[in-house]
């Protein structure tokens, strides 16, 4: 059976412990848990308590989870998604790799179905030949550094950064030549990038797909949509989720509805469950 998850970027202004048992009470299966400065921040002095907590909801509350490490300015208070596998600087490469591996720990320490992360974007400067070898070198010793948990690492490719496109992350996956090295499929970024419908994305990419992001979109804008306010035909989404026997997890990603979580979670969950039914 197919699983709901619901991603912590969209309960920004609530605690962990909260999102968590809301997102479960809806009838969520699943959560995306996106790192960041006050959830189980790997820098933070109390982490091993917030994981010990966290891990007794995740198990009290029957939910699998993968993690997620696309906070805004975790790394840097000033500069969005900063810095990353492709900064120009060794020490900023270094610190994003870094911290993909300390965030490999906590999957590992929660039971993480994946751990989801994506290249970022090329700044002005560095040459593209150069960004392309710094991402392989990051993501192939974070394949064999996650290779004593088992964990299989989610390649997200985002309109507007450096890998963009299925194409390209093929191209990237051929190089890393890791099976643990996967794919995150948001099925909006490919309605956005990608010839193929969603639903051809996903029965094409099957066997690498460890993570799904859902979200409605319109054509030529990358603005997460609650569901029904987009283009997408999420009945064929869904049909192919299930010709290719998906077994991770289905994270809706409303990071923008915050404000109103609650509702905006309930609301999703609602118009989605009839396509797990039927």
């Amino acid at each position: 059976m197919l699983r709901l998850g619901y991603n912590t970027n969209g309960f920004s202004c609530h605690s962990l412990e909260s999102a968590l048992e809301i997102i479960a009470g809806l009838g969520y299966r699943g959560v995306a848990i996106t790192l960041d400065n006050y959830i189980l921040n790997p820098g933070a002095a109390d982490l091993n308590r917030q994981l010990e907590q966290t891990e007794a909801i995740l198990h009290n509350d029957s939910l699998a989870c993968v993690i997620e490490t696309g906070a805004r300015f975790l790394l840097d208070p000033r500069r969005k998604h900063e810095p990353t596998l492709i900064s120009a600087d060794a020490a900023g490469r270094k610190i994003r790799l870094d911290f993909l591996k300390n965030a490999l720990e906590i999957a590992a320490r929660l039971d993480s179905q994946a751990l989801s992360f994506w290249s970022g974007i090329k700044q002005e400067g560095v040459r593209r030949a150069d960004a392309w070898d710094w991402l392989v070198a990051g993501c192939k010793e974070l394949s064999e550094y996650t290779g004593q948990f088992g964990i299989p690492l989610a390649f997200e490719p985002e309109p507007g950064m450096f890998i963009e496109n299925l194409t390209e992350y093929q191209k990237l996956a051929e190089q890393v030549e890791n099976p643990l090295f996967g794919l995150t499929l948001d099925v909006g970024h490919a309605f956005l990038t990608e010839d193929d419908s969603p639903a051809e994305c996903i029965r094409k990419f099957g066997p690498s797909i460890k993570n799904i992001h859902l979200e409605d979109m319109k054509k030529g804008d990358h603005k997460h949509l609650q569901f029904g306010d987009g283009e997408i035909e999420f009945s064929e989404v869904f049909e192919a989720l299930k010709e290719i026997n998906f077994a991770g997890l289905i994270n809706v990603e409303l990071s923008r509805h915050s404000r109103n979580a609650v509702k905006a979670a309930e609301q999703a969950y609602n118009f989605l469950r009839y396509f797990l039914q039927h």
